[in-house]
């Protein structure tokens, strides 16, 4: 019998195959994308939840080693992140108050500076930007006072996700050690120990991201107001702040509040201390990408800037600013779970 002859190549029949995953796999990640935006309300908890269990492991796994109950342990975690996260945003609120109309009238003033020093016609007076603000502030403050029901059901709706958060973080703290257990009975038999050495992976890479960014955000921000506080610019504990939660949104976070710190030392303590507050900035920013971040990030999973950008792009395009907070901790989870894929051959395999 004569063999058989295929209509394509090998080449061509690879090629098919491949496609043939590829849109299979976008397919199921489209679903559980659209899953995920449409149930945001129950998901966005559990998200938070596993950033901060992350975050606040080793505060736990330290607590339990002294043979205290895992449950208090748990509860002690997380009274002690309601009071520094509560702390935290008490002094950022604060500062960001306190300094904030100096911020404005600085941006102004460098605003202003950019328009009479470089002759740039096309942009609008500083004084004529107020004016329309405060026109559209009377025009509709009506509309505002109508929507006061819809603002008290957003803080409402932002209070329960909170809660729920910090429940689940309990939870999740409490119970972290039936997770390899878990992962053994809902994964397929004979894959319980990928699944596990998957999950381990990737909590691995979230909680290592979590932490190490929360230290870099940190240092950068002490080493930016001290700066800035030598130059004697106005509002540096408020820049400080904005350094600090800028952080958590990679490369666009540090750009931004980097910005807002030249322009408002440009407006208010002139060209030279601007170039020596974009010196404080740059020096920081050099200091993060070849020191801290190699040395306090060298366990975690390392992504390049392109992919950066482009995780950050596509979670604000699906969750607008979650999705830019949550985007990098997911893809260095994806990252971890990838690399351990490709090594997952070298685990044992049951029956």
């Amino acid at each position: 019998m004569p063999p058989r002859k295929h209509l394509l190549p090998e080449s061509a029949r690879r090629t098919a195959a491949w496609c043939g995953v590829l849109l299979l796999v976008t397919g199921v990640a489209a679903v559980a994308v659209w899953l995920c935006v449409t149930l945001k309300t129950a998901v966005t908890p559990v998200l938070l939840a596993l950033l901060g269990t992350a975050l606040l492991g080793p505060v736990h796994r330290w607590l339990t080693a002294r043979k205290v109950n895992r449950s208090l342990a748990a509860g002690l975690t997380c009274a002690a992140l309601v009071a520094v996260v509560g702390g935290a945003g008490y002094i950022v609120v604060t500062a960001l108050i306190d300094s904030g109309d100096q911020i404005a009238a600085s941006l102004k003033q460098a605003m202003q500076w950019v328009t009479d020093h470089f002759h740039i016609d096309g942009l609008a007076d500083p004084d004529d930007l107020a004016d329309h603000a405060k026109g559209l502030v009377e025009k509709f403050g009506a509309s505002a006072a109508g929507g006061l029901l819809t603002g008290i059901s957003l803080l409402a709706t932002l209070g329960a996700t909170a809660v729920l958060a910090l429940l689940l973080t309990f939870f999740f703290l409490r119970d972290s050690d039936r997770a390899p257990h878990l992962a053994h009975v809902v994964a397929p038999r004979g894959t319980g120990d990928l699944v596990e050495a998957m999950g381990r992976r990737a909590f691995e890479a979230v909680q290592g991201f979590m932490r190490g960014t929360t230290l870099i955000a940190l240092i950068d921000a002490v080493c930016i107001t001290v700066g800035l506080l030598i130059l004697r610019v106005p509002g540096a504990v408020g820049l400080g702040a904005l350094v600090f939660v800028g952080a958590y949104v990679p490369y666009l976070g540090a750009f931004v509040s980097g910005a807002v710190a030249v322009l408002v030392a440009l407006a208010d303590r002139g060209f030279v201390i601007a170039l020596w507050a974009l010196g404080v900035v740059l020096a920081v920013q050099l200091l993060e990408g070849h020191v801290l971040q190699p040395v306090i990030q060298s366990r975690t999973v390392q992504m390049h800037p392109a992919a950066i950008l482009v995780a950050l792009t596509a979670g604000a395009s699906v969750a607008g600013l979650l999705g830019m907070l949550l985007a990098v901790p997911f893809c260095a989870a994806v990252s971890g779970v990838i690399g351990e894929l490709r090594h997952g051959k070298d685990l044992p395999r049951g029956p």
